[in-house]
């Protein structure tokens, strides 16, 4: 004799949990097919900045592109392009098209970058990156010649070490440095050293000293300051530098086992430049 198995009404077996869930399921929903769907509304952008309205930062760049004589090449790592909070496109609101150049990679070949190449052989291009061999900036900015062109990377410390040292080209500038022991005010993003800037505050900097007009400085600033502001009323933390936090104590994450990054903390600790 066969035992039916199909949980019907015929086979007078009662029906298994699984049915009854998806027929209590199934009853549950009725009606809901049909209510009103609510339509995602994006928040409406600037056009120019391309942020919230809300948090529009077209106020504080200047009314007009500032008039400078030096140009700016800046070399982003393609990392950088994807970061929401970034400072390279505030620097570029803030000068004319032709002095503010932004090329994105890792590997800049003459072949590729013809004119990125005739740039780096003039004898007026400059390239700020920090070492034994670079000359301060405003030193060298008393006999340079104007107008002239600097070059800066942008991208993490170890990003750029490895752009600068891996394209032959960016070793043909001069090679500079800033005299500086100011702390970044791009406080919402995490510095390996208390006097570690960002690309902008490099930039505003370095144009200041080249242009012989501090109040150039003061105009970049602005929108990077008034993007750390409203980031910070809108729940973001001030972020310490990483020197900061190992120095008090305060360092939160496990120590790298790495014995060369391991021996970067330490010289941070110990406040041995680096």
């Amino acid at each position: 004799m066969e035992t039916a198995v199909t949980g019907s009404e015929e086979s007078g077996v009662a029906e298994g949990p699984v049915e009854a869930a998806a027929g209590r399921e199934d009853g549950g929903c009725e009606g809901l097919w049909e209510l009103p769907v609510e339509r995602c509304v994006r928040r409406a952008e600037c056009g120019r900045c391309s942020r919230p309205q809300k948090v529009c930062l077209c106020p504080f760049f200047p009314v007009h592109p500032l008039k400078v004589s030096t140009c700016l090449y800046i070399i982003q790592h393609p990392a950088e392009e994807s970061r929401v909070l970034r400072t390279v496109p505030l620097l570029a609101a803030c000068l004319p098209g032709d002095k503010c150049k932004v090329l994105i990679g890792r590997r800049f070949g003459e072949d590729r970058y013809p004119e990125l190449a005739a740039v780096c052989r003039n004898s007026s291009t400059l390239i700020l990156y920090p070492g034994a061999e670079a000359a301060n900036l405003e030193e060298l900015a008393l006999i340079f010649p104007s107008p002239s062109t600097i070059i800066i990377i942008d991208g993490t410390w170890s990003q750029a070490k490895d752009i600068f040292y891996k394209n032959s080209l960016f070793r043909l500038p001069k090679q500079v440095q800033l005299k500086t022991s100011i702390s970044s005010q791009y406080v919402i993003r995490t510095q390996p050293t208390n006097t570690c800037l960002s690309t902008l505050e490099c930039a505003a900097i370095a144009l200041a000293i080249m242009e012989k007009n501090d109040g150039i400085q003061e105009t970049i600033l602005r929108p990077l300051q008034a993007l750390c502001s409203f980031q910070l009323q809108h729940g973001a933390q001030i972020h310490h530098s990483k020197e900061h936090l190992l120095k008090n104590g305060l360092y939160d994450k496990p120590m790298p086992k790495n014995k060369r990054k391991l021996r970067r903390m330490e010289l941070l600790v110990n406040n041995v430049k680096i």
